[in-house]
């Protein structure tokens, strides 16, 4: 195993402690515990995962439930602020509420009364200059395209006008999935280098997935961008097991609106903001507490030119 395979195995590792985290908020998440999902010693985890993470296992826990928090305080009907701080597994109200109140620089009163628009305003303003950077910087070539065919499946995808107009309610079925993450921006290049390795990886294989998800693990209005979670992924039976980079994670289903969509890594991002800021608030549906997914069905390809694809942008929802 050469050096690069070996660190992809450790970001596998580190992955698996972080989907476990996110789902078992309201479990005992100490260093014991999430040491011996990451099957590490505990004496080695700590420092390791924050070398490799850029925050404490502490910080990261923390943090991932005042996420989820967030988020929960906003759902209608509403929740008591207590019964959401000990669904994220915090002890007591008091607790949650100065913890809230150091990451967020509010009370979970205040966010739910408004307060969460200013933090909102303030990701998007973070992303938009991520964005902006990166179009400096790539001005010849779209950025979200990696230029070795080799290993990227191209050909021409079909244009469709509109593709917001077009949105139509699925039941997707539970799935689990094998999956290759990027963590960072949503809508860096960084996303399409990450679908280049899963493609490479899928074909060394010699698989030919049906259908191709692209997991939106978090919300880039709450989550910092450099934390956001993505993952490449494709179903698998119950007989297959994590290899190197490629980790595996169950994926629950339920309703979703989905949304035709032909572009390019650089134009999806301000589709989603398009579908949520657009279609959303006059669906009669508000945003379920699930991943976000792009969905490709039959043969996924890339233009070889400009990079566009074509998918389904899935949002789940649930009536107001």
């Amino acid at each position: 195993m050469s050096v690069p395979d070996h660190r992809r195995a450790y970001v596998a590792r580190i992955n698996r402690v972080v989907d476990h985290i996110s789902t078992h908020l309201d479990h005992t998440l100490d260093l014991q515990t999430l040491a011996g999902v990451a099957h590490f010693s505990p004496w080695h985890f700590h420092r390791m995962f924050q070398a490799m993470t850029g925050e404490t296992l502490a910080d990261c826990v923390r943090r991932l439930r005042l996420e989820a928090a967030a988020q929960r305080l906003l759902a209608s009907p509403p929740q008591a602020a207590l019964a959401v701080a000990l669904e994220v597994g915090f002890a007591s109200a008091e607790v949650f509420t100065r913890a809230f109140g150091a990451h967020f620089g509010m009370t979970p009163t205040a966010w739910r009364r408004g307060g969460w628009r200013s933090w909102s305003a303030s990701r998007r303003e973070q992303l938009s200059k991520i964005h902006q950077e990166v179009r400096k910087a790539n001005q010849a070539a779209d950025p979200g395209f990696p230029q070795d065919g080799d290993s990227w499946p191209s050909g021409q995808p079909t244009t469709e006008k509109g593709m917001l107009m077009q949105v139509e309610l699925k039941t997707l079925p539970a799935l689990r999935l094998a999956y290759m993450r990027h963590t960072g921006p949503y809508g860096h290049p960084d996303i399409g280098a990450t679908w280049q390795r899963f493609w490479a990886w899928v074909g060394q294989h010699g698989l030919d997935p049906e259908r191709i998800y692209g997991i939106v693990q978090d919300d880039p209005e709450v989550t910092p961008a450099d934390k956001c979670r993505y993952d490449c992924s494709f179903e698998v039976d119950a007989a297959f097991q994590p290899q190197g980079e490629m980790g595996v994670q169950t994926f629950a289903g339920g309703r979703y609106a989905c949304a035709p969509f032909t572009g390019t890594g650089a134009t999806i991002h301000d589709a989603w903001m398009r579908l949520f800021g657009e279609w959303l608030p006059q669906s009669g549906y508000q945003a379920d507490d699930k991943p976000s997914l792009e969905l490709h069905e039959g043969d996924f390809v890339v233009d070889e030119k400009t990079g566009a694809f074509r998918c389904l942008l899935c949002v789940p929802v649930r009536p107001l």
